[in-house]
């Protein structure tokens, strides 16, 4: 045998040791970095408090990944919870609310005992709330927020959560009538009066504590007057001028009628106030399809502004159970 054939057989008899020899060196390596980003990963307590302290500067992305980055270390430790909780609470003041509800979702699916389960559902709530449109645009996001806070009263009725879910469905309701009054216009700009007649009329009777009712039943005057039907156009004017007296679309109401010549005892002078003695026996309700003596009285709600705020404050450090 030739020495570079030796060579040669040397070389190749020793490979499976070379490769084995590199094999366990890198594995060696890999353990030890393993190590090392696991020195570097801070306890679940720590990873907790770091994000309750960028939430509380504004750091709000920085937050999201420090409880993010707790659950997928640390799945088993009991801030996982609150980490879930408080990571959509980042999410929903970023205004990710596809996001935040995701992992509300994810935190009631998971702890529906959960002593902070009625924020969780009011918290997802008021993802839905915050994404309502214009009332030009599809109210179906209305809807979905409605159906959301109704939940939120249903569930926990004696919560701050609950008070708070009437006040913004009162305000979704508005916001609903809105749209079917953009609607109404709309036809009734068109002479299309039989669809103007039944978006008014929806207004009036689904929506009565909004405060559209008043605008609806002057442009039901306006609708029936053009249609020639002076009848109901005095009486959509009487439940206008008992209900809202001194609203100023009574006032456009009695002068229509006025010019029109069309005025009786029944109506008003505006800013009169209506006694049961005023109120005749067939003055029309509100209520749909009936005639009552005294027709109910409506409120006149003031909206008012939507405005985004956080609905708590971050969970303190203090408070932060000790494991």
């Amino acid at each position: 045998m030739s020495l570079f054939s030796f060579k040669n057989f040397l070389y190749y008899r020793s490979l499976p040791y070379i490769l084995a020899t590199t094999f366990l060196i890198t594995l060696n390596g890999c353990k030890e970095d393993e190590s090392l980003v696991r020195a570097k990963i801070a306890p679940p307590e720590v990873m907790y408090n770091d994000g309750i302290d960028a939430l509380q500067t504004h750091r709000f992305d920085l937050a999201a990944k420090e409880f993010e980055g707790l659950q997928q270390n640390f799945p088993y430790s009991g801030y996982v919870a609150s980490a879930q909780i408080m990571e959509s609470y980042a999410y929903y003041l970023q205004s990710k609310y596809p996001e935040a509800v995701r992992q509300i979702n994810r935190f009631i699916g998971l702890h529906p005992t959960s002593q902070d389960i009625a924020y969780a559902y009011y918290l997802r709530a008021l993802c839905f709330y915050e994404q309502i449109s214009d009332v030009q645009r599809d109210q179906q996001g209305t809807l979905e927020a409605m159906n959301a806070l109704e939940e939120v009263v249903i569930r926990f009725p004696q919560t701050k959560y609950a008070r708070d879910a009437q006040l913004k469905i009162d305000l979704c309701r508005d916001h609903l009538a809105g749209k079917e009054m953009s609607i109404g216009r709309y036809y009734q700009q068109r002479r299309n009066y039989a669809a103007a007649i039944n978006r008014y009329q929806r207004v009036v009777q689904d929506f009565q504590t909004t405060n559209h009712v008043p605008e609806a039943l002057e442009r039901m005057v306006e609708v029936y007057l053009d249609l020639g039907l002076v009848e109901q156009a005095r009486k959509s004017a009487e439940v206008l001028g008992y209900n809202y007296p001194n609203n100023k679309w009574y006032h456009y109401a009695y002068d229509l009628l006025k010019n029109h010549h069309l005025l009786d005892k029944k109506l008003h002078f505006p800013g009169k106030l209506i006694t049961a003695s005023d109120v005749s026996l067939d003055t029309p309700s509100l209520t749909a399809g009936k005639n009552t003596a005294l027709p109910p009285k409506v409120l006149d709600t003031k909206q008012q502004p939507i405005v985004k705020k956080a609905p708590v404050s971050p969970v303190k450090k203090e408070s932060v159970p000790k494991l």
